[in-house]
């Protein structure tokens, strides 16, 4: 009986140190871990950049070379760089609209951010980063590791007028 009754009180004081312990470490460590996720998130979003850079500059480099080999290819698309009319007469060309080059914009723009955001930070470290419930969770992890120390610490032994210890 006796033995159960220390495997219990080990075991709720490991589990009630525990969740107080982590409770007063996530309170400590609350901005340490918003840096973390927000380094994270530039890190990414500089990745992503530097991938549209290097295709960029192959998209460049590929055309730079096609109007090495081929120089007829400056006339085709000088009209399109330079914003002037082309000159063949026999062809007609489409012309965009103001509205159509601003929603086309727009959904450049929406496909460009969807790519950058990547997971932001858990909902648990948004609320746990406000001042008050930051407070609030550290002296919740600490009423836990006193209770823990308190209520299943070490039983004290008192000795009786036989001079024998017995469980007090």
């Amino acid at each position: 009986m006796l033995q159960r009754q220390n495997i219990l009180r080990t075991f709720l004081f490991i589990v009630f140190f525990s969740i107080g312990a982590a409770a007063l470490s996530v309170s400590i460590l609350c901005g340490d871990l918003v840096r973390y996720y927000r380094n994270n998130q530039l890190l990414r979003a500089a990745e992503e950049s530097l991938r549209r850079l290097e295709a960029l500059n192959a998209d460049y480099g590929a055309l730079l070379e096609q109007l090495e080999k081929e120089p007829n290819a400056v006339k085709r698309i000088a009209p399109a760089t330079l914003g002037t009319e082309p000159e063949a007469e026999d062809t007609i060309y489409p012309k965009a609209t103001a509205e159509q080059l601003a929603a086309v914009r727009e959904a450049l723009r929406e496909e460009a951010g969807h790519g950058i955001g990547g997971p932001a930070m858990p909902n648990w470290l948004v609320r746990c980063s406000e001042a008050p419930q930051r407070i609030i969770l550290f002296l919740a992890g600490a009423f836990l590791i006193l209770i823990s120390f308190i209520c299943f610490g070490s039983v004290s032994r008192k000795a009786n007028k036989d001079g024998f210890n017995r469980v007090g």
